[in-house]
């Protein structure tokens, strides 16, 4: 297995862990990683681009004119699509960007991600990442100590204390381990993680 040093908050080294091979130290299938963006991505799309027809447009219940002797030709309503305010025909209309992905491949995205960002060098481990009081400047001390300033926090659990610290910080996201995904590991050029956290995301992925 795969070792990494352990920190406290004031960069001083507590113990070494194992890493489990099969989450943090696998194969790097740069393939899944980018299937796995695009279907993120895809989902985000809101597809609201919406035209009406001519069933939808207000107005235009009355005949224009009488059927016959105008010299025109014979029109049933004002809002035809080849009339000026009419509807539009074959327009956008909303829709899903989304598309299906087997849960194995997200899977193995996730592994492969955090796998290159323990290859990297871009792993970091703490022991625990706890915060007294809620303060943006203290946090930021905390994260000055690892030379950090583009970076994705993972904690175990709900942490008020660092949520709060952290969320004025720019190019600085907090995620629980139940919420960590290959986009945002991707994102962020470094990991933050709790040895609590690193113990979740085994115990989701190794199987």
């Amino acid at each position: 297995m795969a070792k990494i040093a352990v920190y406290d908050m004031n960069r001083k080294q507590v113990s070494e862990r194992e890493l489990d091979d099969a989450v943090f130290n696998t194969d790097v299938k740069g393939y899944l990683i980018h299937d796995m963006v695009r279907y993120q991505l895809a989902a985000r799309r809101s597809g609201n681009a919406k035209t009406k027809g001519r069933s939808e447009v207000a107005g235009g219940g009355k005949k224009p004119y009488k059927q016959k002797g105008t010299g025109n030709a014979r029109q049933g309503c004002i809002r035809a699509p080849h009339y000026v305010g009419g509807g539009v025909v074959f327009g956008p209309q909303p829709r899903d960007y989304s598309f299906k992905l087997n849960r194995k491949v997200k899977k193995g995205a996730l592994k492969s991600a955090l796998s290159l960002r323990f290859k990297e060098g871009k792993l970091t481990v703490l022991n625990q990442l706890l915060m007294e009081k809620i303060s943006t400047k203290n946090f930021a001390e905390v994260l000055g100590r690892f030379e950090l300033d583009n970076v994705l926090i993972v904690i175990d659990d709900t942490n008020a204390g660092v949520e709060l610290s952290a969320r004025n910080l720019p190019h600085v996201k907090v995620l629980r381990s139940e919420g960590v995904n290959v986009y945002d590991v991707m994102k962020y050029r470094n990991m933050l993680i709790t040895e609590e956290a690193v113990a979740k995301l085994e115990g989701a992925l190794a199987q």
